[in-house]
């Protein structure tokens, strides 16, 4: 079976589960789209990595990579490899010492960790055609994550405070490891063009 190479398109919230998200997921150099719901911890996981913030504390995914270079071992790719009632099936691809060994794991987590250790998603052609949507046949992800921002401006109570009042609400959110609400106002400053 061929692999198809895989690429982190966006993540934001499900329209279809509550506290949950969605990963989107589209074909490297295609237009074909892979949507994944997965929890709220995971999207944090996934979210912190993707937007290069640094934790006090190593979380449960900088553990076990840690843990997993320690011992001489690397992730070096990871596989969606099955879907089964709608859900991705997934393993992680290691080497040690020229060794190889698959490690079965959620998606969400796979992924969190080909983050960290920055190495590529695959899934195969079967899995793309089935669960796969066309870009240009659904709606544009920028267009769906505007629309969202959109809607959550109206409501935003940070659109009150000034540059130095969101940086020091950053910091506290970071500091107490609150990541979800470190992520918006990390969004709120882009909007305005700020580190």
């Amino acid at each position: 079976m061929n692999k198809v190479k895989l690429e982190i398109a966006g993540l934001s919230y499900s329209q279809t589960q509550s506290g949950a998200y969605a990963l989107v997921l589209v074909e490297s150099g295609g237009k074909r789209s892979i949507p994944i719901i997965i929890g709220g911890y995971e999207a944090q996981a996934i979210a912190i990595e993707l937007e290069k913030m640094k934790p006090n504390r190593p979380l449960t995914h900088d553990l076990f990579k840690t843990f997993a270079e320690s011992f001489g071992v690397k992730v070096i790719e990871v596989v969606i490899y099955n879907l089964n009632e709608g859900i991705f099936h997934s393993k992680l691809i290691c080497e040690k010492e020229g060794q190889f060994s698959e490690i079965d794991a959620r998606t969400s987590d796979a992924i969190a960790l080909s983050l960290r250790f920055k190495c590529p998603i695959y899934t195969f052609e079967s899995i793309l055609s089935s669960a796969g949507t066309n870009l240009d046949e659904s709606n544009d992800i920028s267009t769906e994550l505007s629309e969202e921002e959109l809607i959550e401006e109206d409501a935003n109570p940070m659109n009150n405070l000034n540059i130095d009042e969101l940086r020091k609400l950053l910091q506290d959110a970071i500091d107490d490891e609150d990541y979800e609400k470190a992520s918006k106002i990390r969004d709120e400053l882009k909007k305005r063009n700020l580190p």
